[in-house]
């Protein structure tokens, strides 16, 4: 499957530890409320992203997603490629009427760290237990705010 092979590419690029098992991927793929989105150029698997169901304290369920494995092949990098499949998951995750999206990185991704910036993602307080995350951002969706 295209996204196994690509998260296998994500896991070494950036040294992952804990790293999802077929199973899991699977697992996830089937799970309410988490999506995953797939780029493909000229046939050939380029990209992805997911959105996965996430509890942060003190925030009401049902009201965040986190973003994880957000990753672009070296070779199509620079097509715009991460900017597509952000939109496509931040439309998503506002058509569905999730308020808060969450992500964590490391701080050496200082290209990622960028476009999360450019976003409107901004730094916040640690919400969860990955040992190799560094920075933590969230941003609150359009479609989340209320009156």
């Amino acid at each position: 499957m295209d996204l196994h092979r690509l998260l296998e590419d994500y896991f070494t690029a950036l040294a992952i530890v804990q790293r999802d098992t077929v199973e899991d991927i699977a697992r996830s793929l089937a799970a309410p409320g988490e999506s995953s989105w797939l780029a493909e150029v000229d046939g050939a698997p380029a990209g992805c992203v997911a959105l996965r169901e996430v509890q942060v304290p003190g925030l009401p369920a049902g009201t965040t997603r986190e973003c994880k494995r957000l990753y672009v092949r070296p070779e199509f990098r620079g097509l715009g490629i991460a900017a597509r499949l952000l939109d496509a998951m931040e439309r998503h995750g506002a058509a569905t009427g999730i308020e808060w999206i969450y992500l964590d990185s490391k701080d050496d991704l200082e290209a990622a760290l960028r476009l999360y910036a450019e976003r409107g993602y901004r730094v916040c307080e640690r919400y969860n237990d990955n040992p190799q995350a560094t920075v933590f951002m969230r941003k609150r969706l359009a479609a989340g705010l209320r009156p």
